[in-house]
């Protein structure tokens, strides 16, 4: 049986404003030319179909239109939901696509999947289990424990469920298991809201020991193995999300395999999605127009880095942005204010009155307006914004 595994499609989602909706629907193109092509015989979505729990209706309008091309010929599909996904949501519409082969998971069960192979005359079996939180789990976990307690309780009802999902496990069935979980040991990157407090939604490997041969993951959006029992990895995500993921080669997993045989997996590479890079430039704002006028990375988003003497003026910045629209952050660094904010908590000075400060040394005394301050901060605050919107989304 051939099995294409993806996952953390993220739909909806953006960059700093920027519509990602168009390199979400080449991805898709893309997906089913390889699901045709390769003649894959199931499709493994592992969650985080949408970006949030209330997608836009354009990023709903494109699932259900990959649904539809992906399955089209009878090709079976299971989706199950991630932690950004609302789980009713995923699965509201299975009493209208079941016939066709399409089975939505949203919350945790206790039923395995069955899925009959027209072209191999082989049946999977397949323990998914979508994204166990506190709630979907319907258990709360000990509230008076410490992290490594917490972790090994959590671990221990995931693996309980992975070894009831499992039962129907035979050696004439092709087992697999699907999941959207952290696995202790392995790569984040910035990207993947957390979903855990403080470690404690963490999953030991040994949970996901229920004899299957594959276990399809998502939540990472780095494509990895996960050292375990059977052949453990993570798909990753499509596209690059945040600008930790800079130069990451993004892939499905295609798997072969049989009844009571080893998987054999490939890592198919995506040409979709626009490249995220980072520039860090010591020679200041010539520098980086010589890069901007050398067509350098034309087609990618930008997280510009860069060292200055002397303050940026408003216009400076605005010739960058217009110079460039892939330009997403901008990041001035100042030697002097380096060495001043390193002493700044034994001088208590406000960051603000730190540049006001610089602006003054650097102009021979003239006084920065509030609106150049402000756009300082803002500027130097991005990243920092960026995780606190996270957190409270999640």
């Amino acid at each position: 049986m051939r099995i294409l595994h993806t996952g953390d499609w993220h739909l909806g989602r953006t960059l700093e404003g920027r519509s990602r909706m168009r390199e979400q629907e080449q991805f898709i193109d893309e997906l089913v030319e390889i699901a045709d092509e390769q003649q894959v015989d199931m499709i493994l979505m592992a969650g985080d179909v949408y970006d949030s729990v209330n997608p836009p209706a354009a990023a709903e309008q494109l699932f259900y239109d990959a649904v539809a091309r992906l399955t089209a010929g009878g090709r079976p599909l299971v989706v199950i939901a991630g932690n950004h996904d609302q789980p009713e949501r995923v699965s509201s519409v299975s009493p209208l696509v079941l016939r066709q082969g399409i089975t939505l998971v949203g919350l945790p069960t206790s039923e395995p999947v069955t899925i009959h192979s027209a072209r191999t005359g082989e049946i999977a079996k397949i323990a998914a289990l979508p994204y166990p939180s506190e709630a979907r789990l319907g258990e709360l976990l000990a509230g008076d424990g410490d992290e490594s307690q917490l972790r090994l309780a959590y671990s221990a009802r995931v693996g309980k469920l992975m070894q009831l999902l499992g039962r129907e496990f035979t050696l004439k069935t092709v087992n697999l298991a699907m999941s959207h979980i952290y696995v202790l040991g392995g790569v984040e990157s910035d990207s993947e809201r957390p979903i855990q407090v403080g470690g404690a939604y963490t999953v030991d490997p040994s949970a996901l020991s229920s004899g299957a041969q594959y276990t399809a993951l998502g939540h990472l959006h780095r494509a990895q193995r996960v050292k375990g029992d059977g052949m453990i990895r993570y798909s990753g995500s499509p596209l690059a999300y945040s600008f930790s993921e800079a130069g990451q080669a993004k892939s499905v997993t295609l798997v072969d395999v049989e009844p009571g045989g080893e998987p054999v997996f490939e890592e198919i590479y995506l040409r979709c999605g626009r490249p995220l890079v980072r520039w860090s430039s010591t020679g200041g704002l010539d520098e980086v127009h010589r890069w901007l006028d050398e067509s350098r990375d034309l087609t990618a988003f930008i997280d510009l880095e860069i060292r200055l003497t002397e303050a940026m003026s408003m216009n400076d910045i605005q010739r960058l942005r217009k110079s460039r629209e892939g330009i997403i952050h901008i990041r001035p660094i100042y030697p002097q204010m380096e060495g001043e904010l390193e002493a700044s908590p034994r001088s208590r000075m406000p960051v603000q009155e730190l540049f006001r400060k610089f602006y003054q040394r650097q102009t021979g005394g003239a006084e920065p307006d509030d609106s150049l301050v402000e756009l300082f901060l803002e500027l130097t605050q991005e990243e920092s914004r960026e995780q606190i919107e996270e957190e409270e989304e999640n």
